[in-house]
């Protein structure tokens, strides 16, 4: 039987790094094996098998990340049953938007306890925030109730007389009162609400107190970073200068 080893003791042994080292570059992307990259530093090789550190090595630990991904409506945003998250499944190399501008290289070590700090109606599409990143995690969780999200509703049915001026100011939602929100129409079937941090349902609930069904929605802002571009099942990375 041939005897292998890790790939980060072997390739330790090639370069004459430390372990710790070999483990940086082999997460980072930067070894192949017989030509292919591996990023598994446990990942196991034989002697005959060829390694090589590719050009622009660098010794440098994987910050964590934060993305953006555009979800698109009708997929389920939370962890279903079989515990597959569709939304967090399109967070793979081939849907990086063509555009992105942060310069990182997709890594595995990406997905890394990658979760969602935030939810979307199912039949929503938009922006979703995936992290890695505690402060991020901390701004959208726990700071929440100070964050502004922006939707676009596409409704359908008859405004009741006072409907606008109710849905920016004198509704419930589960028997409370809710503070001011700011609704507008931004075309004749189009309304869009800025809210902080509203729970699954709200703007429904909203509309149909009104006499509106709500027919589609897309959230276009989290804070102060917008979906922008970003087309359907598409995601970047937020960049360093971008905070909610």
């Amino acid at each position: 039987m041939t005897e292998t080893l890790r790939l980060a003791k072997q390739l330790s042994i090639q370069l004459g790094c430390s372990r710790r080292e070999a483990e940086i570059y082999v997460e980072g992307g930067w070894v192949t094996v017989d030509g292919l990259i591996v990023e598994e530093a446990g990942y196991r090789v034989d002697a005959a098998q060829k390694l090589e550190l590719l050009p622009g090595a660098r010794l440098q630990d994987i910050e964590p990340v934060t993305i953006l991904l555009h979800k698109p409506a009708g997929l389920a945003s939370t962890t279903g049953d079989y515990g597959i998250n569709a939304a967090l499944a399109l967070i793979s190399a081939d849907n990086l938007a063509p555009d992105d501008r942060s310069g990182l290289r997709f890594l595995k070590k990406h997905l890394a306890g990658l979760k969602a700090v935030d939810t979307l109606e199912t039949m929503a599409g938009g922006l979703q925030v995936f992290t890695q990143d505690w402060h991020v995690a901390r701004k959208l969780v726990e700071d929440a109730a100070k964050v502004e999200y922006e939707y676009i509703v596409e409704v359908t049915g008859e405004l009741q007389a006072d409907g606008l001026a109710l849905l920016n100011h004198g509704l419930k939602f589960s028997g409370k009162a809710l503070p001011p929100i700011k609704v507008s129409w931004q075309n004749e079937t189009r309304l869009r609400f800025a809210l902080k941090t509203p729970p699954l349902g709200l703007i429904q609930h909203m509309c149909e107190k009104v006499g509106l069904k709500v027919v589609a929605m897309k959230r276009i802002r989290i804070g102060r970073v917008p979906m922008s571009g970003l087309a359907a099942g598409q995601w970047r990375y937020l960049l360093g200068y971008e905070k909610f």
